[in-house]
């Protein structure tokens, strides 16, 4: 059976696609980038803000679920400049516990909106 998610909380879908979808246990994450939810205009600033900003919006659609970021098993994360690794990693450090998720860290040519970092991401919900 499968189940859109869907959440005033996090950033409305800026194409076709579901912010996430349900099958049996398994929720697969879209992409989300440093959209404020209330305006959909981009976050300024440092990446620093808008890497916070995606995990926020991540968490609101794994809330939307029925889970946490503690639940996402697979990580992906785009950044049009890979000298921000180092800070996504610090900054992901405030967000998760061990064990970390399984995770990939891409550089790319460009992102939607003209953002400078995505994430997406696959969460299994322990509670079924």
């Amino acid at each position: 059976m499968r189940e859109i998610i869907a959440t005033d909380k996090a950033p409305q879908a800026i194409g076709t696609y579901s912010q996430a979808v349900k099958v049996d246990n398994t929720v697969y994450l879209s992409g989300q980038i440093a959209l404020i939810p209330d305006t959909m205009e981009l976050k300024e600033g440092e990446i620093s803000e808008r890497i916070h900003q995606v995990f926020k919006n991540l968490s609101a659609v794994c809330e939307a679920a029925g889970g946490t970021l503690q639940d996402i098993v697979k990580l992906n994360i785009f950044l049009t400049d890979l000298s921000h690794f180092a800070t996504v990693n610090e900054i992901m450090a405030q967000y998760f516990e061990q064990p970390y998720p399984a995770r990939a860290a891409v550089g790319v040519k460009e992102l939607p909106k003209g953002t400078d970092v995505e994430m997406d991401g696959v969460m299994i919900l322990s509670a079924y």
